[in-house]
Order: C-alpha cells, then structure tokens, then sequence
C-alpha cells in the first residue's frame, strides 16, 4: 500500500525520520535503497545569516535523491520561516515540512521546534505564512504536546488542517518526555480520527510487529521510523514485507549487511570529504556493529584511523576475521 502528500505518491507507507546529525544525503540515499518510501532532509534553520554555512549547505544538498525533495525547516518567527520556505523550493525542495517536534534545548531555548506547542496563536501564524508563501506541498510535525499536563496535539492539529497543512506527524511524546520512557499512540488514533489529511505515526517503531500495531492501532496513513534505522537501516525493507505478506522477513545475510555499510563508508567519504568523512563514518560504524560482541577488539583502529583507506582496511579485514574465526557479527 502506498500513500500520497499533494501531488506525490510513494512507494509505501515508511518514512524515515529527519534527524539532525544522521539523516543526511548518504544516509537518506541509503535508507531509500533498502525499503524507506520517504525521507526528509536534516532541520534546516530558517535563519538566513546560517544559510551559507558548510553545515547548510550539505544539509540542502539532494543532488541524485529520487523525488519529491522534502526539506524541514525550523524557527519561531513566520515571516522567517515563510521567507525560508520560499529560498528552500527554489533550491529545488518539492515539500517544505516545518518542524514543531524537536525537543532539544538548543532549538527550544529559541522559541522553535515544540517549544511552539505552547502558543497555539503563533503556531497558527507560522503555519499560514509558510502554506502562503509557498506552492508546494506543506506538511508539519508535532510530538503531543508541551507537557503530560498540556497534551494538545487535538487542537494544534485542527490548526494544522485548517491552515493548509497537506499531511500531520505525530511522535507519540510530549516535550517534557524528550525520548525518555515509552511513546503512547492513543492520542495520535484520537487525531487521525478528526482530520482528513494523511497523518503519520512515529515513536518507538522499532521491530515489524510494532510497525503493524502502531498501524492497526492508530490507522495511520504511514509510520515513521528513527532511532533504530541508524542501527539498522533494512528494517525499511523488512517492515514493508510484514506489511504486505503478513510473514516474517528474513533477516539479511551478513554479506548483504557488509556491502551496504562499506557502500555507505564510500558514500560518507565522497559526500564530506577525506577528513570529516572518516570521522562521521565512525558513528554509523559503531551504530551498525557496536553491539557485537568481538568488535571491542578492533574498535580502538577505526576510531584512529586518519583517512579512508585506513577506516576501510580496517573495517574490512574485521569482517574478514569475523568469517575466518565463525564469529557470529549478525547477533
């Protein structure tokens, strides 16, 4: 099954997360090879002092993504976000998604992501400068609310509809939760009861089964998946076959999961450049392999390597080992 924003229809229900620091060009490419329908760009600040910024610049960066581009922006006064969406769609973004889920201090303190929640008047203001400013697709994305006190994902979402927002995501905390305890989805069931725009369900989608019952149980046009996409970025591909056949996927064999990460090294490497992309690379290299249980052997050389052919040497001969002493690395 397949759902649409505006004139965009993909390919599933499956969205991958915008997360700072993770979902960048590689990353999103990656995710959309192993099963991801759709994937949003990192935040981008609606700033236009940062607009020319190394860190800007790579997160604008699409080149060779398969449509539609989907750029999230962040900021709290409208007349700058509206003037941030108009820069971003002629940059080439084909969905401006406006963030009013980030729980960070660094974004909240700046009266942005869901510290906005608190003011449903300037949330309103945003929401219909940027859907004015703009021809594009707008969507936005919400956790439930400020606090466990002031869940008010009801009304910002009849906001978000009346506004012209084109489709909802929900991540099932509040503010005051950050990502501590669990995510609920009763109140995300209870919003998709009262719009007509797609709404999609995130938070603590972490396995096949809890992609199928956030789905049954929020009747969700899509879900969106975080966290443990940096760990495994197939889930995508695996959560799409339940969703399909009912069955239980198989997991993919170790070589399978080996290609793909030095696939994506290579990619990290080209899209940053030798000096930033070996160090970037570690942390998706630890994600994917810091579980297993023979990797405290060589992690100290990959997190020394210096340049890519050291990371990759490296990495490689730890497969390689991996093979030759029956290690079990997919466990």
């Amino acid at each position: 099954m397949s759902f649409a924003i505006g004139p965009y229809k993909f390919d599933n229900r499956l969205v991958l997360a915008p997360m700072a620091g993770v979902t960048d060009r590689p990353f999103r490419q990656l995710c959309r090879q192993l099963g991801a329908g759709m994937t949003v760009s990192e935040m981008i600040t609606s700033r236009p002092d940062l607009r020319d910024s190394r860190k800007t610049r790579l997160r604008m960066d699409h080149e060779g993504e398969p449509g539609p581009i989907i750029v999230q922006i962040a900021g709290g006064i409208p007349e700058m976000m509206a003037e941030a969406a108009i820069y971003n769609v002629s940059q080439g973004a084909q969905i401006i998604d406006i963030n009013m889920g980030c729980p960070a201090k660094k974004v909240c303190k700046v009266d942005a992501g869901s510290a906005l929640l608190k003011d449903s008047k300037l949330v309103e203001a945003i929401l219909r400068a940027v859907v004015s400013a703009v021809s594009v697709p707008v969507t936005l994305k919400i956790r439930t609310g400020w606090s466990r006190e002031h869940r008010n994902a009801l009304e910002i979402a009849g906001i978000a509809e009346a506004s012209g927002i084109q489709a909802l995501t929900i991540h099932g905390r509040t503010r005051e939760d950050k990502y501590i305890g669990t995510a609920e989805y009763e109140t995300i069931r209870q919003v998709k009861k009262n719009l007509r725009i797609p709404v999609i369900a995130n938070g603590d989608i972490d396995s096949v089964k809890k992609a199928k019952m956030v789905m049954d149980f929020t009747a969700a046009d899509a879900i969106m998946v975080g966290r443990i996409a940096q760990q495994r970025p197939w889930i995508f591909g695996q959560i799409d076959h339940y969703l399909s056949t009912g069955n239980e996927p198989e997991e993919p064999s170790d070589e399978l999961k080996q290609a793909w990460l030095i696939n994506h090294l290579h990619n990290l490497h080209a899209f940053y450049g030798e000096h930033q992309g070996v160090q970037i690379a570690r942390k998706h290299i630890n994600w994917q392999l810091g579980h297993k249980k023979n990797y405290n052997i060589v992690k100290p050389l990959l997190m020394q390597a210096q340049n890519s052919a050291q990371q990759l040497e490296t990495i490689e001969a730890y497969f390689n080992d991996c093979h030759l002493k029956s290690y079990d690395w997919a466990s």
